[in-house]
């Protein structure tokens, strides 16, 4: 790993510089709220901010997406691709753990051609995390509070510079040709040092169950009377799986001309808790009750994975729990479900007795 040192300084000739070779998207400020956007003007980043509304995830897998273009007239279908270098600047550790998530869901058996063609000209720029986002926070107990052992480029804030930690050559790329970019001093490296380790007292434990817990923890709770208490709040609205970083599934659609001639196939954002997910031919549904398709997504987001890619779907970042209008908080779920787990392991205990 090499380390570089920006000057704050000279963070908007930085920028500028990117923008002659690359689509720069970073968070910016929209009244109180803070979203990932294109940027045009280096001013418009803000790299010190909480949880975005929408994760970095739509500028990897966009809300809606050409897939092809056909024409019967011409006997022709053509994939459609974009290929457009794009730099991500300002991730947040935890959604960089997402983005790992969704290259491992999308690139792991039938790899997806249009995520990895987007995917191969992206380069993700990541931030240290020094404090928690928010209230709802909880990536210390989800291990993502830090970068993952892979990654581009990462900035860590020193005070009056950044340091850089290049960690691919794609994120060697972005510093080429740029000459404002200086060696760290024994003195920046000594607080930079002190800063890491100072910030692990900034983020608290919010978990009753360890990480390497969960998984088991949801086995022996797939008939809990949780799901339906949870159930009868929740109103299927999706908006959990609008803001999740990590939520990946999609539904695909065919827009045409009035005769179907010609047209295109794309993909959109789909939802999980909406009724109408898991609709098949016949009119049957497989989760057709609120309580399912809850329980569906808590499964998925911290035991299907996790048995399938050995990778949690929950990085912690509380963005669901900041967007649910009935207060639906993953925090609550897991400490409750491990409460109820506790209280029965102890009741068989003071029943049936210790086992050998």
């Amino acid at each position: 790993m090499i380390r570089h040192v920006l000057p704050k300084t000279a963070l908007s000739d930085w920028i500028n510089h990117l923008q002659q070779n690359y689509r720069v998207i970073a968070p910016v400020a929209v009244q109180e709220f803070y979203k990932f956007r294109e940027v045009n003007a280096p001013e418009e980043v803000v790299l010190e901010y909480p949880a975005s509304i929408l994760p970095p995830k739509k500028a990897i897998l966009p809300a809606s997406e050409d897939l092809l273009k056909f024409d019967s007239a011409h006997n022709s279908i053509e994939p459609t691709q974009n290929s457009t270098p794009i730099v991500i600047l300002g991730v947040h550790s935890c959604d960089l753990h997402a983005i790992q998530l969704l290259d491992c869901v999308f690139g792991s058996g039938y790899s997806d051609q249009h995520y990895a063609s987007r995917r191969e000209n992206i380069t993700v720029v990541s931030v240290e995390c020094l404090k928690p986002c928010s209230e709802h926070s909880f990536c210390k107990d989800m291990g993502t509070q830090s970068i993952p052992e892979q990654f581009d480029l990462h900035l860590t804030d020193l005070g009056e510079v950044y340091i850089l930690d290049c960690g691919s050559k794609k994120g060697e790329m972005l510093l080429r040709g740029f000459d404002k970019i200086e060696e760290p001093t024994q003195a920046q490296q000594r607080r930079y040092e002190r800063v890491l380790s100072q910030k692990w007292s900034q983020f608290t434990y919010r978990l009753l169950p360890q990480a390497e817990e969960i998984p088991s923890l949801f086995a022996l709770n797939y008939r809990s009377v949780l799901w339906q208490e949870l159930g009868d709040r929740c109103l299927s609205c999706g908006a959990c799986n609008i803001v999740c970083p990590t939520c990946f599934c999609f539904d695909v659609r065919d827009d045409g001309d009035l005769l179907f001639k010609a047209g295109k196939r794309y993909r959109v954002w789909d939802s999980c808790q909406t009724n109408q997910f898991a609709s098949v031919a016949g009119g049957h549904n497989f989760r057709p009750n609120q309580s399912e398709r809850l329980r569906h997504r808590f499964f998925h987001k911290f035991k299907y994975l996790s048995d399938s890619a050995n990778l949690s779907g929950c990085v912690g970042c509380g963005r669901c729990a900041e967007a649910c209008l009935v207060g639906i908080n993953p925090i609550e779920v897991l400490n409750r479900l491990y409460q109820r787990r506790a209280l029965t392991a102890g009741i068989n205990k003071r029943v049936f007795g210790s086992f050998p």
